[in-house]
């Protein structure tokens, strides 16, 4: 499948079926899962980045295990919203998993989601910078895939 505009997922995914938000970083890959109706987006896991076909195997497990239909990747824009050496990163990830299985996929601007979460994570839930790091990337993963999920929502 070729890579979507957001707003052409919904008709190209059978109902009922989940969607992933994935937030790719460096070391990490944080992932979240929304419900089947499309509404929520829950954080799921950590994958730690080591090889990129261990990587996708994870992913594709775990879309097989909860019906997900389609792949929401946060894409790092810049402020003045270019594209640089992260997106394109994030955009060749997506280029790559094509090639073991074809996915549906949709890049959502994930510009300063990082930061919204771990505001939320020390503000809201007072948590510790160590504990916040376990869970940061997964957290923003489900921001990411909130923030598509609510931009279709009629």
């Amino acid at each position: 499948m070729p890579v979507l505009d957001l707003a052409d997922l919904p008709d190209a995914c059978p109902p009922n079926t989940a969607w992933m938000g994935l937030d790719l970083g460096e070391k990490t890959i944080g992932v979240a899962v929304s419900d089947g109706g499309r509404i929520i987006a829950s954080p799921l896991e950590l994958i730690r980045k080591t090889k990129f076909t261990a990587e996708a195997e994870r992913l594709f497990k775990l879309m097989d295990e909860r019906n997900v239909s389609a792949l929401v990747i946060g894409l790092p824009l810049n402020m003045d919203g270019t594209e640089g050496p992260r997106a394109q990163s994030c955009r060749a990830f997506a280029r790559n998993l094509e090639r073991f299985r074809p996915v549906n996929v949709a890049f959502q601007d994930e510009r300063l989601s990082t930061s919204a979460v771990e505001r939320f994570l020390i503000e809201d839930l007072d948590l510790n910078r160590k504990r916040r790091a376990q869970v940061v990337d997964r957290t923003a993963a489900a921001w990411i895939l909130q923030g598509a999920l609510d931009r279709l929502r009629p």
